[in-house]
């Protein structure tokens, strides 16, 4: 039996003097949530030994604030996560193609996130410009250099740990396109996969950009549906969640397609919201009832004003709203209706 993480009962004394601290260094931002990451920071002294295991513990939360900040000013504009190789040359189709869709992403009103290194992360900074580009880079036990794009910008930060700089990636995105690269390509490109897959993330477009005439990510969808797919490891609906495409233009135009009506999504209790710049007419919404009867399990698809919950965060309230009972656990079918929501 797995243990549960319940909510430890209250010491009021703890919580007085943590409230105190909080007010003598002046207050901010959610001040609850901060009050319990200082007990459960204190919790330490007494719950993990091992020196190393603290650490741990300590640079990530230190890694993570540092990045937050660093994004915050640009949380109104969308962002799309380059992944690739670090060993892909200046002269090859593939870096040449990542430069196009870092140009082409840019005009479209995107900005660019890279893991700040050589090869295709340099590619797509420097189709982006550095005006355009955060970089998230990585300390290894070889040295990896910024790429000189980015290197000297105040939009890169560097990390000690792959986890950290993964939830980075994946928390400041709106889409996520990956190029030709190796274990570490594929492992940022899988993870992406079963985030949404999973309903951990926010659906957004996922796109495998080869170069043109490529077979690269020909032959991984085919190793994914001749041996997941044909085995019942995933679901016919889960080939939904990603694209592919060996052309820069028509990376951007799945991309930005993706948001032309679709702006972000919500659990509202028993609801998912899906908020929208137009919500679907009296007719749209019938068929989409019809269509997607499959992933409706209790309220059906309906238009709804903004929720106590969402007006309370001030959350999206400029936005149109549909929202229903979603079974949670269709996640690629629930991309086929931001699909269908998108073409109306």
């Amino acid at each position: 039996m797995s243990a549960k993480f319940e909510k430890p009962p209250v010491d009021p004394e703890l919580h007085r003097r943590v409230r105190e601290l909080i007010r003598f260094k002046g207050g901010g931002y959610n001040e609850d949530a901060v009050a319990d990451i200082i007990e459960n920071a204190l919790k330490l002294l007494q719950d993990v030994k091992d020196t190393g295991d603290v650490r741990v513990i300590q640079t990530a939360v230190r890694e993570l604030r540092y990045a937050y900040r660093l994004f915050a000013p640009y949380a109104s504009r969308r962002k799309v996560t380059i992944f690739g190789s670090a060993r892909t040359a200046a002269n090859k189709l593939e870096y040449q193609t990542a430069v196009e869709f870092g140009r082409q992403i840019v005009q479209a009103g995107f900005m660019v996130i890279t893991g700040a290194g050589s090869g295709i992360m340099q590619a797509g900074h420097e189709g982006a410009g550095s005006e355009n580009s955060f970089g998230a880079n990585i300390r290894l036990p070889w040295e990896q250099n910024a790429n000189p794009v980015i290197a000297q910008d105040k939009k890169l930060v560097t990390f000690k740990y792959f986890f950290t700089r993964k939830l980075t990636f994946i928390r400041h995105s709106d889409a996520i396109v990956l190029f030709p690269g190796g274990f570490g390509t594929m492992d940022e490109g899988y993870e992406a996969i079963t985030l949404m897959q999973t309903g951990k993330s926010q659906l957004m477009p996922l796109v495998l950009v080869d170069k043109p005439g490529g077979t690269y990510w020909k032959t991984w969808d085919k190793n994914i549906r001749e041996h997941l797919l044909r085995d019942g490891l995933i679901s016919p609906d889960d080939l939904h969640l990603y694209r592919i495409t060996d052309h820069a233009d028509e990376a951007v135009k799945i991309v930005s397609r993706f948001y032309r009506n679709f702006h972000s999504t919500r659990f509202v209790k028993d609801l998912l919201v899906i908020r929208l710049r137009h919500a679907p007419t009296d007719t749209a919404l019938e068929a989409l009832n019809e269509d997607f009867a499959d992933i409706i399990s209790g309220a059906p698809i309906q238009r709804t004003d903004p929720t106590p919950e969402e007006r309370e965060d001030h959350d999206c309230l400029d936005q149109q709203r549909i929202a229903f009972g979603f079974n949670r656990r269709d996640y690629g079918r629930l991309r086929q209706m931001v699909d269908v929501l998108n073409s109306l």
